[in-house]
């Protein structure tokens, strides 16, 4: 199983911009559909971004598109999320998560990180 850390929340005002990154253990993270969900406080985790092992293809909540890019470096073993136009509404604790294909990341149904916590001021 594949081990997961995120890194690069924090505060930010609206309108800004953070990059999370997430690193994985293992040889084995190229067979990986990558995503990221979070979870603002008092509600449900929810998608925001998965891509496809080879990142081929890439897929987004609507509430992200158009601001937020995911991608990934293979070689480094690791996936990013590049987050601009940043929302109060975006402040949670971001997850990162491997899995066998979109649909189960998107469930949040692959492997888990510890979380990141981004903070959008207004």
């Amino acid at each position: 199983q594949v081990q997961l850390v995120e890194s690069g929340g924090g505060l930010v005002q609206a309108g800004g911009s953070l990059r999370l990154s997430c690193a994985a253990s293992g040889r084995t993270f190229s067979i990986y559909v990558m995503g990221w969900l979070r979870q603002a406080p008092g509600k449900e985790r929810e998608f925001v971004a998965a891509i496809s092992s080879k990142g081929a293809s890439t897929h987004y909540a609507d509430s992200v598109k158009d601001r937020f890019t995911i991608s990934r470096d293979n070689a480094k073993n690791t996936v990013y999320l590049q987050m601009n136009s940043l929302k109060p509404e975006d402040t949670a604790v971001y997850y990162c998560n491997a899995g066998a294909t979109i649909a189960a990341v998107s469930r949040g149904l692959g492997s888990w990180g510890q979380g990141t916590q981004v903070t959008v001021s207004s």
